[in-house]
């Protein structure tokens, strides 16, 4: 069984699903409203577990409602959650969900997911040396990710940074981590107006831009691959990518191909979609290799 530290978000996803997306100044009606427990950092480190990974969350939750049920739904799926402390004076974060047109838009409130500060996670140190991978995101302070960044390269431990939300990333953080996986909206941000092609050559074996239904395109050296998405029937497509994320993390400290740990990761997200909520769909191993 290979170790993986998720360090990263937690909230609780506060869902509606409606015919039509709202404009400016618009009011429409829903269809239905759910409470479901997600964040980045949560939904990766609850999609590792279900693929078979021991899994150690480093994260922060609000000493409230929302924070107990997010500690219970890590319980639940076998998550450890020894790092990760309740605080008192700040809520749990919160993400907004509108599910609409067969495509989701989120606002993200982070409330003590802004509490993963460098130091909170220098006190996790010793599990961050002990894990065959590390797998961080963005809804998190920008200090912390570059923190981890240097972390990893010094105790010599894989990093994987899915760079979502978008934001800019220095170039000593982006040869620092082992793996870097935006989407095709997140590249543009990561590296402006530069062709795909001329990053992807930059980054062999290093970036892997995501492109939804098409696939996963990287450079391996030699030459530019695109490894085909799985068709499937899309029930809810939140949580996609951090299926993605944490399948991909499971595959390389496994010690698969790049190749074949895409298709693995691949084959989750799609199985992922088919049902709804962050973590409704995430499959077991079974399910995903029995879909491979």
């Amino acid at each position: 069984m290979v170790k993986i530290s998720v360090i990263g978000s937690s909230s609780m996803d506060l869902v509606v699903t409606s015919s039509k997306r709202p404009g400016a100044g618009e009011t429409v009606l829903g269809e239905s409203f759910k409470t479901v427990p997600g964040g980045k950092g949560a939904n990766q480190a609850v999609a590792a577990a279900r693929l078979g990974a021991e899994v150690y969350m480093i994260g922060r939750v609000g000493d409230d409602h929302y924070g107990k049920a997010i500690l219970n739904n890590f319980k639940e799926n076998g998550v450890n959650i020894d790092c990760v402390k309740p605080v008192t004076y700040m809520e749990s974060g919160t993400a907004h969900i509108i599910l609409a047109e067969g495509d989701n838009s989120i606002v993200v409130v982070k409330g003590a997911n802004d509490l993963i500060t460098p130091e909170y996670v220098d006190q996790a140190k010793e599990i961050v040396k002990a894990s065959d991978i590390v797998l961080i995101q963005q809804e998190i302070p920008e200090e912390t990710v570059e923190y981890v960044a240097s972390l990893c390269k010094e105790v010599n431990v894989p990093l994987l940074l899915n760079p979502a939300p978008a934001r800019e990333l220095k170039e000593e953080v982006i040869e620092q981590v082992t793996y870097l996986t935006p989407n095709e909206h997140e590249t543009t941000v990561l590296f402006k107006d530069k062709p795909k092609e001329e990053v992807l050559h930059k980054y062999a074996n290093k970036l892997f831009i995501t492109e939804g239904k098409a696939g996963v395109r990287y450079f391996n050296e030699k030459e530019e691959v695109l490894v085909p998405s799985y068709k499937v029937e899309a029930v809810d497509t939140t949580g996609a990518g951090d299926t993605f994320n944490a399948a991909f993390a499971v595959a390389l400290a496994e010690k698969k191909s790049l190749n074949d740990s895409i298709r693995f990761a691949n084959r989750a997200a799609s199985l992922s979609v088919t049902k709804f909520g962050a973590q409704g769909g995430m499959p077991t191993r079974e399910q995903v290799e029995g879909n491979l």
